[in-house]
């Protein structure tokens, strides 16, 4: 079982007691047990056609001082029936923040998102993937860090310390979706000597110009994608091995609403291993409200994304599109349903996504996945999920 930073959440807990001397502790959580079905059969003998977990997430806040001081405490775990490294432990956060006037200052492990687009989140790079959870990027680990935001009349200034590097988790042997070869993270290497140590930083400023929402961002050190390197284990079997770069990414993300339409951008140019490059997505989002005199709402999006060095290990859309609907009835159960299909316009690969959750209850929340991979070359960077294709149940019990 991996273990990620609990340690951090107990040097808190002091902080955490301190608080609730003064203010109530609020406690909340929910148990979510899985239930994954796998079209095709697997690569290897010890990957099945179905499996099942459970996870559990707990929230401990205390806020005083007119809510001007708090503490979060959120531990995150999962047992996996068949994949040991998605039986994990991870310290989603353990934060201690306090408002001084206009100014912010947070110490502990939090978690950090910027972007605007819907299908790639080119700038997010503050926080490493938690890659066993899901393999869009959209889960991610607890980040040590230290930062200070001031809001200005002429916007909003944030620098992050990042003391310490999380590694990307990967499936095992047995774990599916995956890649068609194990990643060896026992022979996991750096390009800086610190290694998890490194000492990394990142800006960040933002603000509104009438429609427009704007944010700049620069980020130095330790790339959060790895390079995966052909190599070999102790016995003699071909693996990948996870190798972590050094980088400097200048970003920006950019998103204007007008009406019904929403327009939105993220591109970064980045340095990394003496070459320099670029990336960028954007597109458009429409809404059509109250579609058919119901309270419904239904959203068109189509995305483009664009990589200057072609389909590569840290990228592997770099010249696809992305279209979706996304459908809201705005009822009490938060209904919401997102279809999607991505097609690599280099290899016509699909990739077909579906996405739909409701809560039943004060106290269920439902959430049903699917992802399916079609006419995927061998050539193209996900060809090795191309016989993964899977549907995935979690029903959430909340208290």
């Amino acid at each position: 079982m991996r273990i990620g930073t609990p340690a951090t959440g107990l040097a808190l807990a002091a902080a955490l007691t301190a608080g609730a001397a003064r203010a109530d502790v609020e406690v909340t959580g929910y148990v979510e047990p899985e239930l994954q079905a796998f079209i095709e059969s697997g690569n290897v003998p010890e990957q099945r056609r179905w499996n099942a977990s459970v996870a559990a997430e707990v929230t401990f806040e205390s806020f005083w001082d007119n809510s001007n001081q708090w503490v979060v405490v959120k531990p995150f775990a999962r047992w996996d029936l068949r994949d040991g490294n998605r039986s994990h432990v991870d310290m989603r956060e353990a934060k201690y923040a306090r408002v001084i006037d206009n100014w912010e200052f947070r110490i502990g492990v939090d978690k950090v998102f910027w972007g605007v687009t819907e299908a790639v989140h080119l700038v997010d790079i503050v926080n490493q993937s938690d890659f066993v959870e899901s393999i869009d990027g959209e889960e991610k680990l607890g980040q040590p860090m230290a930062m200070v935001s001031t809001v200005q009349d002429f916007g909003t200034f944030t620098g992050y310390l990042l003391p310490y590097f999380r590694e990307r988790t990967f499936a095992s042997r047995s774990g599916r979706p995956a890649f068609d070869l194990t990643v060896d993270e026992t022979q996991t290497q750096y390009e800086s000597a610190a290694k998890r140590q490194h000492l990394d930083f990142a800006l960040r400023y933002a603000n509104t110009f009438d429609i427009w929402d704007v944010g700049v961002s620069y980020f130095q050190g330790t790339n959060r994608d790895p390079l995966l390197l052909p190599g070999l284990d102790t016995g003699g079997n071909l693996v990948l091995i996870p190798f972590y770069a050094q980088a400097k990414r200048v970003s920006t993300d950019v998103q204007a609403t007008s009406g019904g339409w929403l327009y939105k951008f993220e591109g970064f140019w980045q340095e990394q291993l003496n070459e320099q490059h670029l990336q960028a997505t954007g597109g458009i989002e429409y809404t059509f409200y109250g579609i058919f005199e119901t309270p419904s709402d239904l959203g068109v999006v189509a995305e483009y994304v664009w990589d200057d060095r072609g389909a590569n290990q840290q990228n592997p859309f770099a010249n696809d599109m992305f279209m979706a609907l996304r459908w809201t009835p705005n009822d009490a159960a938060s209904t919401a349903v997102l279809a999607g299909t991505t097609v690599d316009l280099d290899t016509q690969a699909l990739g077909l996504s579906l996405e739909a959750e409701r809560r039943f209850g004060d106290d269920y929340f439902v959430t049903l996945e699917g992802r399916f991979f079609a006419n995927v070359p061998r050539r193209d960077p996900l060809f090795s999920y191309s016989d993964d294709s899977f549907v995935q149940l979690r029903i959430a019990r909340y208290f």
